[in-house]
């Protein structure tokens, strides 16, 4: 009795919150990321996205923490509270901000799809830089599970990471 109407209300449920590519291209395990800082989870678990068009969109409903002042990465906060890096490539910010452009700023809210930054993917490679695109979830303590979709060619606005409390 108490099991079915616990279950009505919410109690005891877990909550399963699904983030959004922010671009699209190849899903990329974390560990498969070439540099340590990444692969070795040092700021929290994720998944890599090889991309295959330089736009970065908004995985989620939420706030734009802060814009970094090379444009190389945004950091952001959903709604439900899942704290995300995106990270435009491996050691970008030597570039300057260069080949990137920035549509948002910090404190913006901004809807999943929206338009954060475009990059010239081109730039980046010509420069001898790889525009693998890390997503991490810096508080991904906080989340008892999360599955990541690896391996497979995904559009913008597809799930790609599966978070559960």
């Amino acid at each position: 009795m108490f099991a079915s109407w616990k279950e009505k209300i919410g109690i005891g449920k877990k909550k399963e919150e699904v983030l959004k590519a922010p671009v699209s291209g190849k899903t990329v395990a974390m560990k498969e990321v070439n540099d340590p800082t990444f692969s070795e989870e040092m700021l929290g678990k994720g998944i890599a996205i090889l991309p295959s068009e330089g736009k970065i969109a908004s995985p989620v409903d939420g706030t734009v923490d802060m814009v970094f002042d090379t444009k190389h990465a945004i950091s952001m906060t959903s709604d439900s509270g899942i704290q995300i890096l995106i990270h435009v490539g491996l050691d970008t910010v030597t570039l300057k901000g260069e080949p990137f452009k920035a549509h948002i700023e910090s404190g913006q809210k901004v809807k999943t799809g929206d338009l954060l930054l475009e990059f010239d993917m081109e730039a980046i490679r010509s420069a001898g830089l790889e525009t693998i695109t890390p997503i991490v979830i810096c508080n991904s303590d906080a989340y008892e599970n999360m599955t990541a979709y690896t391996g497979k060619e995904v559009a913008a606005g597809e799930p790609i990471l599966v978070l559960k409390k």
